[in-house]
């Protein structure tokens, strides 16, 4: 299971997303195994507690996991508080020209062409769209053999800041650093690879053109000079195993930025991250409505998350 989950916040469209999604990357040009790491894993509808608080219709659809080509995201029915912005986009790394042209025509349906599927100096084949949902994919036809050899991430979060890529970068993978463990020569959370603009080109020198790093051993990239800011509807989930965990990344995400509710914080760049135990899952999702009211009740009154607190809601008789 990947450490960090892609969310997005819906107004009433996270089902038709997910399954318009999962559709396309099943039928796009990939092996059978590929295929079968793009589908709906979970279905939650809204509790009478939760229904409340959110101002939504208990029974009605609320959260939505899928996966795409091995890639998760959870897909969230919140109102229409917030609008996807292309400062988070989703690079996508095809292996033939069949599939590119695929994804470019699907995810482009109804949708704005920010870069056209063309040739460009970094690529053979690169698209930027936008679909009709508003949520932005780049998709980039990669050299044969790449993904097969695991040389690339198949779907790669890719945040867009302003003027302060690198100085994110760095931030980031300290703070994951610190949860990696002792050993310098294990530790998966780290910058790959960093090209700066040169004084040939139209940005300004020295901001970052491009830039992969690795946190927890998955893969981002991040770019400057974006003209948006980030907003709270693309948001990084972090799955916890400890309760240790928690309290390091939410303290040091948080730094300079703003604690919220259930988990929530934007960190000082902008960027929105949910630090999550992985138990909530279990709490939330068994037969028991009862008990998954309870721990709803008892997760509302929280900004961070506490363990102990859900297990004693959740066990309560």
């Amino acid at each position: 299971m990947e450490k960090i989950d892609s969310f997005l916040w819906f107004n009433n469209e996270a089902e038709e997303a997910a399954n318009f999604y999962v559709s396309i990357f099943s039928r796009s040009n990939e092996s059978a195994s590929t295929k079968n790491n793009s589908k709906i894993t979970t279905v939650t509808q809204y509790s009478e507690e939760g229904a409340k608080a959110a101002r939504r219709e208990p029974g009605s659809v609320m959260i939505v996991n899928f996966e795409l080509a091995g890639h998760h995201f959870i897909v969230l029915n919140g109102g229409p508080l917030f609008k996807f912005s292309p400062s988070f986009s989703f690079f996508v790394s095809c292996r033939s020209e069949e599939e590119i042209n695929f994804l470019w025509k699907n995810l482009s349906e109804g949708g704005i062409i920010r870069m056209e599927l063309d040739k460009y100096p970094f690529s053979e084949k690169f698209e930027w769209v936008e679909d009709k949902f508003g949520v932005s994919w780049q998709l980039n036809l990669v050299p044969d053999g790449w993904l097969n050899a695991g040389w690339v991430q198949k779907i790669t979060p890719f945040l867009w800041f302003g003027n302060k890529a690198e100085e994110a970068i760095h931030f980031y993978t300290s703070v994951f650093s610190s949860i990696d463990g002792s050993d310098d020569e294990v530790k998966d959370s780290k910058i790959i690879k960093l090209q700066r603009f040169g004084v040939d080109e139209k940005e300004p020198v020295g901001t970052v053109k491009h830039a992969t790093f690795s946190l927890k051993g998955q893969n981002f990239m991040a770019m400057d000079n974006c003209p948006e800011p980030f907003t709270l509807a693309q948001s990084l989930l972090v799955n916890c195993e400890t309760q240790d965990e928690v309290d390091i990344l939410w303290e040091r995400l948080s730094e300079g930025g703003k604690k919220d509710q259930c988990g929530w914080l934007k960190d000082k760049y902008g960027v929105s991250w949910q630090i999550v135990p992985t138990v909530l899952s279990k709490f939330m999702s068994g037969s028991n409505s009862e008990k998954s009211r309870r721990v709803m009740k008892a997760l509302l009154q929280m900004t961070k998350i506490e363990i102990e607190k859900l297990q004693k809601a959740y066990e309560q008789e």
